[in-house]
């Protein structure tokens, strides 16, 4: 009896193994890169199997086929596949299904990007930091569905595709990017609702460790420097560039990556195409929750976006990351927007955990989870874009896709009504600080309100030697309050001054869109001997 097992046992071994050879399985459903308006790349997993084919259409009834290729993944039987589908044509659905021997998916649908001179809008969600908390394990997987899906399905009508063109992710899509088994169960299998629908466009962070995984995964476009495959890189959709940037160790210092960007730049400013320019990165220029996340080539990267929007006319944004919480601020001369995206998965860095800053350049800082939804309107007229928190909350207050902060900025100008100096003018005031009033905020535009002010104090009426040089806004939410909850900014006390000296000050006032007002005619005083 007990031969007749052990020979029964080793017929059904190569039964077995013969079985198994003959059916592969889905590592990673099927997900979508770098799209065109006439071509979309169409990427999965499988445990094994070469084939890699992809049956497309109009309609659910496919009809069409193109083939790729499949490479290993992790030195195993596993397989990548990757098919260019071409010939499409621009702004239009198709459904598709991938298919690897007699393994086939299900039927998904993508859409087409437009040409920028369709004129046509959008959607693009931004998002960083879901990184595996072991502590809160299924908090990205919560992220996407009850989330981004929910949050979608709610807003809008009709399908994903036709809701939302990308997804953008500035860095930390895993815990550590050199383990194979968290890109298929932490970031690709919670997020396989979005992704098979929706490109995803991601820039390394400081988990992905600059992982082969990360490269063998993704593929970006190819437009970056050649030695640095896409390490940077940008993409176009309609009316809008999105640049991605590696600010990691080792690549944030060189010179090509900087290089590279300027080329980019200057190539956008000529593009009348192009009325947007949104750049994602990992690490912080400044970070109200997390000052040790900082970093100066990031600095470097916002200097240059500002004065990209400021030379141009053309508003831009720098989302990023690192910090696992959300901020939103904008540089003070420049419509350019700071936008941190996280936390989508990692543990959130709370108030008070590490060292934080209150930076002027910020006004809403939040410890929590959440995503960002960001509309661009392609008005012919005037293009602008809105941006939209989505807040999930933290462990001590949870919320269901509240709105807890929005902005829009549109690309033209729209300059509020130059203030009134109203006093001191021609006064004697002590020298321990004199109150500095102007008059009432006005704009030719009935939705603006008054968001921040601009006071400067000088010893000559050039402004060239400030003394003093106040930027406040309307609102600036810190360690959980409004700091500028009681200014009406029409105001500001001055610090102490030299005894019997001459001052002359001005003022300037900026909307919520960005937009400063010329300065106030100069007034003077005089302080006390």
């Amino acid at each position: 009896m007990k031969i007749n097992k052990i020979l029964f046992g080793l017929i059904l071994i190569p039964i077995m193994s013969f079985a198994q050879v003959g059916t592969p399985t889905f590592l990673v459903k099927p997900f979508l890169q770098d799209a065109e308006p006439n071509s979309i790349i169409i990427k999965w997993e499988t445990s094994q199997g070469e084939e890699s084919i992809v049956e497309w259409g109009l309609t659910s009834k496919l009809g069409e086929k193109s083939k790729g290729i499949s490479y290993d993944v992790n030195f195993s039987e596993s397989r990548v596949h990757e098919v260019k589908v071409e010939g499409l044509k621009r702004f239009t659905d198709y459904y598709y299904r991938v298919r690897t021997g007699k393994l086939v998916s299900n039927i998904f649908q993508f859409k087409t990007p437009p040409f920028s001179s369709d004129n046509e809008s959008f959607n693009l969600i931004a998002m960083s930091d879901m990184q595996k908390d072991h502590n809160n394990p299924d908090k990205f997987l919560e992220v996407v569905n009850d989330g981004i899906l929910s949050y979608l399905e709610k807003e809008f009508e009709g399908t994903l595709p036709n809701n939302l063109a990308m997804v953008l992710v500035p860095g930390d899509l895993v815990e550590n990017g050199r383990k194979y088994e968290q890109w298929q169960n932490d970031f690709f299998t919670p997020a396989e609702k979005i992704f098979s629908e929706v490109p995803v466009y991601p820039v390394l962070g400081n988990h992905e460790r600059n992982s082969l995984f990360y490269f063998k995964y993704f593929s970006l476009p190819e437009n970056g420097t050649p030695a640095y495959a896409e390490h940077w890189w940008y993409k176009d959709y309609g009316n809008t560039r999105i640049i991605g940037l590696n600010s990691n160790d080792g690549y944030r210092n060189l010179n090509e990556q900087y290089q590279w960007l300027e080329n980019v730049l200057k190539d956008t400013e000529k593009n009348d195409n192009i009325d947007f320019v949104f750049a994602q990165m990992h690490h912080p220029h400044k970070s109200e929750l997390w000052i040790p996340g900082e970093t100066d080539f990031s600095g470097k990267i916002v200097k240059a976006l500002e004065d990209f929007s400021t030379k141009t006319g053309k508003p831009s944004i720098h989302f990023f990351g690192h910090t696992h919480g959300y901020s939103r601020g904008q540089s003070k001369e420049h419509k350019h927007l700071w936008i941190n995206v996280a936390s989508a998965g990692g543990a959130i860095d709370n108030w008070g955990e590490f060292e934080g800053r209150d930076y002027d350049e910020f006004t809403v800082t939040q410890d929590e989870y959440g995503f960002v939804v960001l509309e661009v309107d392609a008005n012919k007229e005037n293009p602008k874009f809105t941006i939209k928190r989505i807040s999930r909350g933290n462990e001590e207050h949870f919320k269901n896709n509240e709105v807890t902060d929005t902005l829009v900025v549109y690309k033209k100008e729209r300059k509020p009504i130059t203030p009134m100096v109203m006093s001191p003018n021609n006064e004697v005031v002590p020298i321990t600080g004199a109150l500095l009033k102007a008059g009432d905020f006005n704009s030719d535009y009935k939705s603006a309100f008054h968001a921040a002010s601009n006071w400067q104090v000088s010893e000559n009426e050039n402004f060239d030697t400030l003394v003093m040089d106040s930027w406040k806004q309307f609102e600036n939410w810190y360690y959980l309050e409004n700091r500028q909850k009681d200014d009406d900014l029409t105001d500001e006390k001055t610090r102490r001054l030299k005894p019997n000296t001459t001052y002359f000050w001005r003022v300037r006032y900026r909307d919520q869109n960005l937009n400063w007002s010329d300065w106030s005619q100069t007034a003077s005083f005089k302080t006390e001997k």
